[in-house]
């Protein structure tokens, strides 16, 4: 396909999505089931237009004066990918399936490209009804955020301590060009080529060695601070498919007791293969046997640490996947507001005295983060609140630095404060 086939195919994509209010990974895999002769470079070319087109779609539906999925496309075409309104026009020239020739105005408004009056939302390519949380979040420095959650994520990895290490695998993958991460002591850093593509790391030895897990240097962060010490009862009360879960079982070094379960079990279905590549053997998988049920009944008030990967909205993860910030909805904040809550009860109920709750999010929010762990605590007033200095100090790396990124309660990670995804951390502790 030529690059201007693409940029129809992307247009086409994005229509199909925004329409039918869905996934854009769905609408891309459709057309691309539908349309067996583009190949995968192709396909990979058109799904980079459909998410950058996406990180920007407030400012470009600003600037071209339209909410149309042409106009998201040329306007990120102008502002993210800094093509010049020839450039543009000389790719939509209707011929051999390209966009259709520019309007006249569509020309002046590609050539001028203008914020000039915008809304701060629009400038920070942030949902307008979500905008106040998100300021009082950031304050000044919120249109920077918003930007910097509207820009491309690198891919990191987390050394595997139970099989390598980062220096190893930083000798192992040099031909892939690693960068020694910032924050975490496991993690490396993989910047993707100007087609928004990254290198294909599950095909490397290392990987299918279990060497190292894809893995958010925040998220690596976040489970580092939650304090798991060999030896330990640590319970992972949100697993999901297992990333925090691996990262927690290299920590303690397969000492100790470690059990992972999420109420929707379907999610822990890829977290068997994975812990046997990892060569985990601390880990017992808990699988709720109905709604309602509790799969860590017998646990109760026995656990050292409850790790709390909370339901959010994930608005900390927008760089990698931008559909979705324009896809929740203020219900579906109130829903994991509520889900937060009961999350938090149930590692209430586990954690025994003297022990640690560890609440985790990867958003930005301040509903789902310090207010959540507000209202946990003056529900529970057996629940301190540890102050962040106690958190940071941990053995697990010197983590001093960042506690300039201190909230009331917690800690906030963001991409233009510590180039990670915006994860969250607050931890707790029963009384004695």
């Amino acid at each position: 396909m030529t690059p201007a086939a693409r940029i129809s195919a992307a247009i086409e994509v994005l229509d199909d999505l925004i329409q039918r209010r869905r996934p854009a990974s769905d609408a891309l895999k459709d057309w691309g089931l539908s349309r067996r002769f583009a190949g995968s470079k192709d396909r990979a070319a058109i799904a980079s237009l459909v998410y950058d087109a996406l990180r920007r779609k407030a400012s470009s539906s600003y600037a071209m004066g339209s909410e149309t999925p042409r106009s998201l496309v040329l306007g990120m075409l102008a502002r993210l990918r800094g093509l010049s309104a020839e450039d543009i026009a000389g790719l939509c020239n209707g011929e051999n399936h390209a966009p259709s020739p520019l309007s006249a105005d569509e020309s002046e408004r590609l050539a001028a490209f203008s914020l000039d009056g915008a809304p701060d939302w629009v400038r920070a390519d942030v949902p307008e009804w979500l905008w106040p949380a998100f300021a009082s979040a950031f304050g000044a420095e919120a249109i920077g955020e918003g930007q910097a959650l509207a820009a491309r994520a690198p891919i990191d990895i987390r050394a595997n301590r139970l099989k390598t290490s980062r220096d190893r695998l930083l000798e192992d993958l040099a031909h892939l060009a690693p960068e020694a991460g910032a924050w975490s002591p496991d993690a490396l850093r993989f910047q993707h080529g100007d087609d928004g593509r990254g290198p294909s790391l599950q095909s490397e030895p290392d990987f299918l060695a279990g060497g190292f897990e894809i893995q958010d240097e925040g998220s690596q962060l976040v489970t580092l601070l939650a304090g798991a010490q060999p030896g330990q009862t640590v319970v992972d009360l949100c697993a999901g498919a297992g990333g925090k879960t691996l990262a927690l079982a290299a920590l303690m070094q397969n000492e100790g007791r470690l059990f992972a379960t999420d109420l929707d079990s379907r999610r822990l279905a890829p977290l068997h293969d994975r812990l046997a590549r990892s060569g985990a053997t601390n880990v017992e998988i808990r699988i709720p046997r109905s709604r309602g049920h509790e799969p860590l009944a017998d646990l109760s008030g026995q656990v050292d640490l409850v790790v709390v990967d909370a339901p959010c909205t994930g608005s900390g993860t927008w760089r990698r996947n931008p559909d979705a910030k324009w896809r929740v909805r203020p219900g579906a904040l109130a829903e994991r507001v509520k889900d937060q809550a009961e999350v938090l009860a149930r590692a209430a109920r586990l954690v025994k005295p003297g022990g640690r709750i560890a609440y985790i999010t990867c958003s930005v929010l301040p509903e789902e983060n310090d207010a959540a762990v507000d209202a946990c605590w003056k529900r529970r007033p057996e629940l301190a609140v540890l102050d962040v200095a106690t958190v940071l100090a941990s053995p697990a790396g010197d983590f001093g630095l960042l506690a300039r990124f201190s909230t009331r309660f917690g800690l906030q990670l963001s991409p233009r404060r510590t180039g990670t995804d915006g994860f969250y951390i607050a931890c707790m502790e029963r009384a004695g």
